[in-house]
């Protein structure tokens, strides 16, 4: 029992429930509690490191060997993406880069194709890029024709002097362009109207001219 002087006993206090959970957000809350946490790049990063490692135990689990049969495929993929970069890599270079001196250094593309941009060019007054399209729109017509096999690196030279086979009639002509061409292409000699005239009037008498088959064993049919 309490002695008379004591003083009377003080009910406990009670919180309610919605005021005690903002005062432990407010709490929570304060910089003493936030500014040892880590920022926004380290939890992002933690967490794709976690998916990442996750799915590589995960692969591990399932794989015969462990961690090692993992790390045996992983060099077996990688051996293979090197095998095949090799392999593509080679095949694009025995399709070019074109050689020193080749007519045709782009995509292929069909006669009516370069005589379209060999007239584009000759209306703006752009007389070197006309020449180039024009024999090789000449060249062209003369593959399409089945006259000259198709073979990628070859040179206005060369081909004007295998068209000269089926063509004797044209070969002097057909030197001509070849020669105007490699001037404007990699002598820096300028272009004049006139060389884009006779490379015209060159193809259209091609086009028109009969092949001699006698005279070339290189002729396959079309």
């Amino acid at each position: 029992m309490a002695p008379p002087w004591a003083d009377p006993p003080v009910p406990p206090v009670t919180v309610d429930r919605v005021p005690a959970q903002e005062d432990a957000e407010r709490e929570l809350s304060r910089q003493i509690y936030t500014e040892h946490e880590p920022g926004l790049v380290r939890r992002i990063w933690s967490w794709v490191w976690d998916r990442i490692f996750g799915f590589l135990d995960e692969a591990a689990f399932r794989t015969p060997g462990g961690w090692f049969g993992l790390l045996v495929i992983a060099v077996a993929v990688i051996a293979l993406l090197i095998a095949l970069r090799i392999r593509l890599g080679t095949v694009r270079n025995a399709r070019g880069p074109a050689a020193p001196g080749a007519l045709f250094t782009d995509r292929p593309r069909t006669a009516d194709e370069h005589r379209a941009a060999a007239e584009r060019h000759a209306h703006a007054a752009h007389w070197t890029p006309a020449v180039q399209e024009r024999l090789r729109a000449i060249v062209r017509s003369l593959e399409e024709r089945a006259l000259l096999d198709p073979r990628p690196g070859r040179t206005a030279n060369e081909a004007a002097a295998e068209a000269a086979r089926p063509l004797p009639g044209l070969a002097t002509e057909l030197r001509a362009a070849a020669t105007t061409f490699d001037g404007v292409t990699f002598g820096g000699l300028p272009a004049a109207p006139d060389d884009y005239a006779r490379l015209a009037g060159l193809d259209e008498r091609l086009a028109r001219a009969k092949p001699d088959l006698a005279a070339t064993t290189t002729w396959t049919a079309p």
